[in-house]
């Protein structure tokens, strides 16, 4: 069974907003080493996450949800009434993902996991 395993928070400032959630909850939030700026969190418990620049007004916070498959489960989405909104894209030293519109509007990501996709 798939599982949510991680979220994005968008903001119009990564810096600002990694503050907050330590300020307001404690967490540990880093810059990431990668070529995006994004920001790791750290929970304590529970699904950790990141903090990413918003690309546009309409983001807001994305759950990704690990699959074994990629290709598989953007098929499925589509086959489901679903929409791709951004088709599987490489992410260095992390695997594949893909930014899907459920029947009712909502954002959510796919991801499945591939440490071996070049750095």
């Amino acid at each position: 069974m798939a599982s949510v395993v991680h979220f994005d928070l968008s903001a119009d400032e990564p810096k600002r907003a990694a503050n907050f959630y330590k300020n307001v909850f404690g967490w540990n939030i880093e810059k990431w080493d990668g070529p995006l700026d994004y920001w790791l969190v750290k929970t304590g418990e529970g699904i950790d996450g990141g903090i990413m620049r918003r690309a546009n007004a309409q983001e807001t916070t994305t759950n990704i949800v690990e699959v074994q498959s990629i290709d598989q489960y953007t098929a499925k989405v589509v086959a489901s009434g679903g929409e791709i909104l951004e088709p599987k894209k490489t992410i260095p030293g992390i695997g594949y993902l893909a930014t899907c519109i459920d029947t009712e509007g909502n954002t959510f990501a796919i991801m499945q996991y591939d440490e071996s996709v070049p750095v």
